[in-house]
């Protein structure tokens, strides 16, 4: 990727602070594009070369063996069997534009984990934005079946960010 994550977070903080609503930039081929209307939306999209010499076939895919008798086939759940599965559960999302951290600290453990039991007022994550630790909670009571982020990723406003059964 032609950006570092540092380098999107001060773009992303100079254009919170400024009153410029839209910025764009093209670097080695990736585009970012920051707005700031209403909730801020920010895309990250690498631009497809333009190529006008004549480019030669695709490799044909490589084709599994067959499994032996003995190994049991699992069907992988199916995108709509996941979206069902999905609809059960309730999202905790991202109020704000900011970076995810699981725990207080560096050296702390997460303030949850796959597993965990949460109640409304339970603390799941910070998400800082321009300096600022902002404390999310569930606001749900039930168990914490997915993390969605990782430690330290830039997070959208309403991305989600843990799946939870509620009880």
């Amino acid at each position: 990727m032609a950006f570092k994550m540092h380098e999107i977070r001060e773009l992303i903080r100079l254009i919170d602070e400024s009153s410029i609503e839209e910025f764009e930039i093209d670097k080695e081929g990736t585009k970012v594009t920051i707005k700031k209307s209403g909730a801020p939306v920010m895309t990250v999209a690498p631009q497809a070369p333009v190529s006008v010499v004549p480019q030669a076939p695709a490799p044909a895919p490589v084709q599994e063996a067959p499994a032996s008798p003995k190994e049991p086939q699992v069907a992988a759940p199916t995108k709509v069997e996941e979206e069902v599965e999905d609809a059960n559960l309730h999202k905790i999302v991202s109020p704000m534009v900011g970076t995810f951290y699981r725990a207080p600290a560096p050296d702390a453990d997460p303030y949850v984990k796959e597993g965990d039991t949460v109640n409304g007022d339970t603390v799941v994550c910070i998400v800082e934005a321009m300096k600022l630790m902002n404390e999310i909670e569930a606001e749900v009571r039930g168990t914490i079946v997915k993390v969605l982020v990782e430690n330290g990723q830039l997070v959208e406003f309403g991305q989600p960010l843990f799946l939870v059964k509620t009880t």
